[in-house]
């Protein structure tokens, strides 16, 4: 392969036969090349494929700024990520993980930290996500010798559902918020606290990020089984209560109003995770 650009001593960018461009990493693979020279292929590292021009270009920008042995952090964390969730994540990832934790790690060096003020919901909605979280502090710890506070696992948590969700950061937070306000109420309703490693739990969970994808896009399901719903409701009365004080609570803080439907599948949810 061809050097097609040199960033500095560590990140450049080479075409192969096929015309995708690679961003490649490595200690001295840049150093005193230029473009036309052949990579040496003993200096390699990590070497990235992004298709979309926008993402590879934001990300050849940070790789100017960002130390190498953080990149390579980050970049086995998303990998791990990838194999142990066993969902696609959107690879824009690379460039929002990366800037994140290099500003968190320049903000620490600072002794300046900034706290989530969704620490616990994330923790606790998104399990997984926050231990892979964890695991990256971890290493960033034990090979970078930088203790970053556990309020950034859930941040990276974050980016992690993300990725998953092909969402804004600003929107998963809000989606996260929502999703922690629906089962307050139903806490409260039925007076009781959920198996969170159920598997009721879990399926309760993955419905209420659709449905607040949904709540907060303006999104409605179609009017197709009213008369389901008041089976529904017959058989499952409690649980249909708690699903109207949900519509109350929606209506007023979201601007939005449930359909039949939507409250036919919440009410089923409920009844599951209530009664496991």
């Amino acid at each position: 392969m061809e050097i097609a650009k040199v960033f500095n001593n560590n990140v450049i960018s080479a075409l192969q036969e096929n015309g995708e461009e690679l961003v490649i990493m490595g200690r001295g693979v840049g150093f005193k090349k230029k473009p036309g020279d052949k990579v040496d292929k003993s200096r390699i590292e990590k070497v990235f494929a992004l298709k979309n021009k926008q993402t590879s270009d934001n990300f050849k920008m940070l790789l100017r700024e960002v130390p190498l042995e953080l990149v390579v952090i980050v970049e086995e964390i998303i990998d791990y990520a990838r194999k142990n969730l066993s969902k696609k994540l959107n690879e824009n990832i690379y460039v929002s993980l990366t800037d994140h934790i290099n500003f968190a790690v320049e903000r620490h060096q600072q002794g300046l930290e900034i706290k989530n003020v969704l620490f616990w919901e994330i923790k606790q909605l998104y399990k997984e996500e926050f231990n892979i979280g964890l695991k990256m502090l971890e290493q960033i710890k034990l090979k970078m010798g930088i203790d970053l506070p556990e309020d950034e696992a859930a941040f990276i948590a974050i980016h992690i559902v993300n990725a998953e969700m092909n969402e804004e950061i600003r929107t998963t937070m809000d989606i996260t918020k929502f999703m922690q306000q629906i089962i307050n109420i139903v806490k409260y309703h039925f007076g009781t606290e959920f198996e969170e490693d159920s598997l009721s739990y879990m399926r309760f969970i993955t419905h209420l990020k659709f449905f607040a994808q949904r709540i907060l896009k303006g999104i409605h399901y179609k009017e197709n089984h009213d008369n389901l719903f008041d089976l529904i409701k017959e058989k499952h009365r409690e649980s249909a209560l708690c699903a109207e004080k949900i519509k109350l609570f929606v209506e007023k803080e979201y601007n939005h109003k449930l359909t039949s439907e939507e409250m036919l599948y919440l009410t089923v949810h409920i009844e599951r995770v209530v009664n496991r």
